[in-house]
């Protein structure tokens, strides 16, 4: 029993480890591949990543971005947004999709970013730990883990690997996160995982990677530089039919538009 227990213990930091290799590797292969991403200077005021990144959610990059770029043209200040008709601000968004459930949740926002800090300004944040700002942040109805992620992330600059259901998908498939059956528990699989200083590379080069080759549907196995690494399940054999043309995509500010 003794010798089980010994060889459980010694088996889990190990396994551990190989996820942090398989992580680092796969982190250099997609910056030589993908390049170093650039990043937007200034960084995005932190309010408005996180109404950014509430636009983002359930549609495409283009038309979040269409929604975000056209909210600011007809209400320039967070004040005007607030304040704005629910018919106004719909119409605002409405490329966006999902425009009824977002138009209230970024005036819910708003309200409760105006009554915890007496401003329209998340500025304030920057001065805590990021622990500290994701449970502030998600205490907000409908901010959730990645959201507060990508306002650390993008805005703060942190070290933090934000995970929506498309970096999910990436991680799980190529066995970086085993087990992990949703983007909030991959997020925490990750935290580990990730190397040092490669948060932000490694999350925008997986979206990318993610868009051109291993894409949710029809993925382009047969051009995948990493197939021999790849723990999915309904990959294609090598040359396969799995390789139709890529669409091209757009990269939104959450992307720091690379």
């Amino acid at each position: 029993m003794r010798s089980t227990s010994r060889s459980t213990e010694i088996s889990r930091p190990a396994s551990a480890a190989v996820l942090r290799r398989k992580t680092a590797f796969i982190s250099r292969l997609l910056e030589r591949r993908l390049g170093i991403p650039r990043r937007q200077s200034p960084p995005a005021p932190p309010l408005d990543m996180l109404i950014a990144t509430i636009l983002s959610q359930n549609t495409s990059d283009g038309n979040s971005h269409r929604a975000y770029s056209e909210l600011r043209r007809q209400f320039p200040t967070w004040e005007l947004v607030a304040g704005a008709s629910p018919a106004a601000l719909r119409t605002a968004i409405r490329t966006g999709g999902m425009a009824n459930q977002k138009s209230v949740r970024i005036q819910e926002t708003l309200a409760a970013v105006l009554q915890m800090y007496g401003t329209y300004d998340l500025s304030s944040i920057r001065k805590l730990s990021s622990e500290e700002v994701i449970r502030r942040l998600t205490a907000f109805k409908g901010v959730g883990a990645k959201t507060a992620a990508c306002v650390l992330l993008f805005s703060l600059r942190r070290d933090v690997f934000p995970v929506d259901t498309h970096v999910h998908r990436l991680c799980t498939r190529l066995g970086l996160a085993p087990g992990s059956r949703t983007p909030e528990e991959t997020f925490e699989a990750m935290k580990s995982l990730v190397p040092p200083g490669k948060a932000h590379s490694f999350h925008t080069n997986l979206i990318r990677f993610g868009r051109t080759i291993c894409r949710p549907s029809n993925p382009r196995c047969g051009e995948c530089p990493l197939y021999g690494r790849c723990s999915f399940e309904g990959k294609a054999a090598p040359g396969g039919s799995r390789n139709t043309p890529a669409r091209p995509g757009r990269d939104f500010m959450l992307l720091d538009n690379v």
